[in-house]
Order: structure tokens, then sequence, then C-alpha cells
């Protein structure tokens, strides 16, 4: 009988110390399998507030907890289930004096395959890596061809070593019609090998965003936030680490779904399974891997983009938020 109280004691503290998140937003299937997915009941957790523009979470395994951006506030932010949000790194992405852009601070990061963490600077317009023991940080590229880049956005790393990066003008003092400032005519991906050498990979976007591979590496995605081409590019990643010419693989107004029709991709993952998570129409779509919509993980913000956590949630930056929500794999 003590063993038995003290049984439920013990789950009773721990329940109550279990913290109660806010909810938001909702769930939308378009097609069965979204189920496998995300359960219908599922919640949208709010995590943090009070941030400017939520964006490029990444999750660091060896440590548990999350990383990303606010790139208004010059700042990288560290959330964790016990100690909730902190300042991680300020600055994160402009190091000069005064005022430089609306967005100066960093914007896509990843954990590479060496546990560091990869940054893309809007204002100091470069990619850099930094071990997060230690701190230091060490540019990887800041032009092509002796040209400055724009402002990267966002990067993958291929298991090879390999990097692909976009580099819209989103971060520049100008933004878009900053010609003053912009040194490369193109909006493109762009990939830094091993050894530093960058390459222009593709040039012909307009507004590339997002990037992501596929489990088998052999595809790159890219997605295009602008209205006039509101695409989730293709290409095929071949053995010398060049792309295959570019096919549409979604578009978002021949989506057949009227709720995602006027949307188009920010940030991507991609699961185990080849399913695409993209950041847009005000929540993350889920796009199977043959191009089809499954379903919509609607936050009701415009939703920039999201990262897997080894705890099984799906971390999504939306806006001035920092949400989550169980998936089922």
């Amino acid at each position: 009988m003590k063993k038995l109280a003290f049984l439920i004691t013990l789950i009773t503290m721990t329940a109550s110390a279990q913290k109660v998140y806010p909810t938001i937003g909702k769930t939308e299937s378009y097609d069965a399998s979204f189920a496998k997915i995300v359960s219908a009941d599922a919640k949208i957790e709010v995590l943090a507030t009070g941030i400017i523009w939520a964006e490029g979470p990444t999750w660091v395994e060896n440590g548990s907890y999350l990383l990303f951006s606010d790139a208004p506030q010059n700042t990288i932010f560290k959330w964790e289930p016990k100690g909730g949000l902190t300042v991680f790194l300020k600055p994160s992405g402009y190091t000069g004096l005064g005022q430089y852009s609306d967005e100066p601070g960093s914007n896509g990061l990843l954990i590479n395959k060496d546990g560091e963490l990869v940054a893309c600077e809007h204002g100091d317009r470069r990619i850099t890596k930094m071990n997060l023991t230690l701190g230091g940080k060490v540019t990887l590229a800041d032009n092509w061809k002796g040209k400055r880049f724009s402002s990267p956005n966002d990067i993958c790393q291929h298991s090879n070593g390999t990097y692909f990066f976009t580099d819209p003008p989103y971060g520049l003092p100008g933004r878009e019609g900053d010609t003053a400032n912009r040194q490369i005519k193109e909006e493109g991906v762009y990939s830094i090998t091993p050894a530093g050498k960058v390459t222009q990979v593709v040039s012909n976007l307009l507004r590339p965003n997002g990037v992501a591979l596929s489990p088998d590496e052999k595809t790159l995605y890219v997605s295009q936030s602008n209205g006039a081409t509101p695409y989730i590019n293709a290409y095929a990643v071949k053995a010398d680490g060049t792309l295959g010419k570019g096919t549409v693989f979604f578009d978002f107004s021949k989506s057949g779904v009227t709720q995602i029709s006027k949307a188009a991709a920010d940030g991507m993952k991609v699961d185990a399974q080849g399913n695409i998570y993209a950041g847009a129409a005000n929540g993350i779509v889920v796009i199977s891997p043959q191009g089809k919509a499954l379903g919509r993980i609607e936050t009701g913000v415009a939703t920039s983009n999201c990262a897997f956590g080894a705890d099984g949630y799906l971390y999504i930056t939306a806006h001035n938020y920092l949400c989550r929500i169980k998936l089922n794999k």
C-alpha cells in the first residue's frame, strides 16, 4: 500500500512539473496520409514570444536544445525545456558600427557534421562556422569571384561536407531595390566545398530562399519566396557537386488546395521519408516526395521555417513566436 501511495505521489509530482504551454492555430489535412505525420488532435504549443522575426531554427542534439535567429535583433536565441529562452549570441550577423539594415543578423542556421554552428549572416554578408563551446567564428565564404554576397539566407550540408546556400537581397539595407550595395546581379544558389571552393550552381531564380536535400542526397530543393514564381524547384545533385537543370517540383498556385494557392515557400526541412515541410501560408505545408500537398500546420501568422527535434517535436519559427507540435514519426 505504501509503495502504491508513493507511486501515485511520484506520478502526480511528475505531471505537475510538466509545463503547460499556450496553444495557437490548428492542423488541416488534404490527404489521408497526413494523419501518419501529425495527429488530428495535436496542439501547436507556443514556447516563447516577444521575438521580432524568428528564423533559421536548428536542433542541437548534443545538448538537447534549439537555436534560432532573430535577424532584426541581430541575435541568436537558445531555447531549452528547463531554461526557456535565453540569448545565445549577439551580435549574430552584423559586427559593424551603426545601423546597417532592418534585418542585420543571422538567418539560416545548421549544425554541421562536425557539430559546429553554421550561420548565414545578413549584415556581414557571409557564411560562418563556430564551435558551440569555445566560440570564435571562422568565415567559410563571403564572396564569389571577388564580389560580395548580398545576404545569405538559408543553408544545408551534404554528407560529403559540401554546403549549399541561397543568396537573395532581403538583408541588404535597401532590400530588393538596393543596387548601390548589391555586387552580384544574380539571385543565386552557391556551393562551398570542404576545400573552400565557392561555385554559383544556380543563377536564374527570383528570391531564392529555403534549401534542403532529399534523404538520399540526390535532389536539392530550393524555394522561391516570390509571388510570380511561387515554386519549390528540384535539382539533381551530380557526383561532381554540380546541379542538373532545375524543374518545378511544387507550384503553390497550382496545388489544387485553395488555402495555399496564393502562398510561396520560405525555409524548408525534409524528413527521413522524403516529405518536405515548407514555411508558407501562415504555417507549415507538408508536401510528399511526389509533390502532393498532404496537409498544413496552421499557426495563423507568417511562418518562416522549422526544425526536427530529437525529442519528436517539430519546432516552428512563426513571426514573433517559437512553437512546436508533436509528430507521429
